[in-house]
């Protein structure tokens, strides 16, 4: 047995140490190996016809859609696209796999002097808020663009994936997290007949909450689902939460239907199990199998 053993040593070892060379000979900076592209998934540019600001739709399509041509399906849009595509992506292929993603991307031609300062995603502190109150520890920011963002959603994003996708236009969905909640939650408050589902994930509401109460009182807002969750360490957000909550039972214009949920984490770590839980939220809104 030992002097077998010693043989397909001596027959795997030169393998073996071919295998490890062409392993270190490889230069993974090397251009010739291509990053990785997400199945079924299309990068369309789109341009704020307002404005003419740049920004891009990831869209990714249901798996039979080539092949069903008569097939209609939901749309779960989402903002922040990059950082939150690939989680939502995953949610979706098991839980809800009819139905198209389309993530709506941040400014692409932004001032080059604020993306280096704050990043690709500095459109975001403009585009998601709705007070316009200056920060002074962050002067060259602008807030206080979502009136002017949610006009470009409803003029341009939803009429386009209407238009060039096989959509179900009373099963539209919106899903943001962090600003991208308190974005949502404007347009809820705002236009609600934009979307019919509402996730809205670690939103900040205060400001909604010590506003005009007559905007839980549209009609529109009986005609919308909700789903609310923050993580259950964000103790502060969590009251504010509350009583945004407590805003729309108080009100006549109750919503089909609200479900708050308390996810395990902070506003980091909640983010993941917020996602999955929405979208299973979302497939028993839609009764699918």
């Amino acid at each position: 047995m030992k002097r077998l053993f010693f043989l397909l040593s001596c027959l795997l070892l030169p393998a073996t140490c071919l295998h490890a060379e062409n392993v270190e000979s490889l230069n993974l900076e090397d251009d010739k190996y291509p990053g990785y592209s997400m199945p079924r998934t299309q990068v369309i540019p789109l341009r704020d016809t307002s404005n003419a600001k740049q920004y891009e739709l990831y869209i990714k399509l249901p798996e039979n859609y080539q092949e069903d041509s008569d097939m209609t399906y939901p749309v779960i849009y989402f903002t922040d696209a990059v950082w939150h595509i690939e989680v939502l992506s995953a949610a979706h292929e098991y839980l809800l796999p009819e139905s198209i993603l389309v993530g709506i991307s941040w400014q692409q031609d932004s001032d080059a002097e604020l993306v280096a300062q704050y990043g690709a995603h500095a459109s975001r502190f403009s585009d998601y808020s709705h007070w316009d109150k200056a920060n002074p520890n962050h002067p060259k920011l602008k807030f206080g663009g979502a009136e002017k963002h949610l006009a470009f959603i409803r003029k341009d994003v939803l009429p386009f994936v209407q238009k060039h996708y096989r959509t179900q236009p009373d099963k539209r969905s919106y899903f943001g997290y962090s600003l991208g909640g308190g974005f949502g939650a404007y347009i809820l408050l705002n236009q609600p007949d934009t979307f019919q589902n509402y996730i809205l994930g670690s939103p900040s509401v205060k400001l909604f909450t010590e506003g005009d109460p007559k905007r839980f009182n549209r009609a529109e807002l009986k005609q919308t689902n909700i789903f609310i969750a923050h993580g259950d360490l964000e103790e502060n957000r969590a009251e504010d939460i509350k009583a945004f909550i407590a805003k729309f039972e108080q009100s006549a214009q109750q919503p089909i239907q609200l479900r708050y949920k308390v996810i395990s984490g902070d506003h980091s770590t909640a983010f993941p199990e917020t996602a999955i839980e929405s979208i299973r939220w979302l497939k028993e809104r839609f009764g699918a199998d």
